[in-house]
């Protein structure tokens, strides 16, 4: 990771409609995006390349760790490309402490997604560096 990064936020979406949508952002310190990017396939298989330009992502809501005191911003907008996804975790607790282990706590769960207020698809998001920026 570059030293000015803190962390990054990631998705890996299946769309109901059979495609998927991976995208992600790296951040500084202050919370910008440093680089970005992703992919979107089609149902039919056709992928299309995200530039950092073509991904966004907005906290919607955030959640505060009872056990850590790190908060995550667990409910996004996700701009990837031409879709505007609304994601949801499908509960707020999915913090991952493995100081033991990495060295590191973060959050990464299972998120429920919609596009224009209908269910779009499901998958997973992580979310890392917001208690401390990541070392490796």
């Amino acid at each position: 990771m570059a030293p000015e990064a803190a962390g990054w936020d990631w998705i890996g979406i299946n769309l109901a409609d059979g495609g998927a949508v991976m995208a992600f952002r790296m951040r500084d310190r202050g919370g910008a995006t440093l680089w970005g990017g992703g992919a979107l396939r089609s149902a039919g298989g056709v992928t299309r390349v995200l530039s950092r330009d073509d991904v966004r992502f907005a906290p919607l809501r955030s959640w505060r760790s009872p056990r850590t005191g790190v908060t995550y911003p667990v409910a996004l907008r996700v701009i990837a490309g031409d879709r505007d996804l609304t994601l949801e975790p499908l509960f707020d607790d999915q913090e991952l402490d493995s100081r033991a282990s990495t060295g590191t706590i973060y959050w990464e769960g299972a998120v429920r997604v919609t596009e224009a207020g209908r269910e779009a698809g499901r998958g997973y998001l992580e979310l890392t560096g917001y208690g401390a920026p990541l070392r490796f």
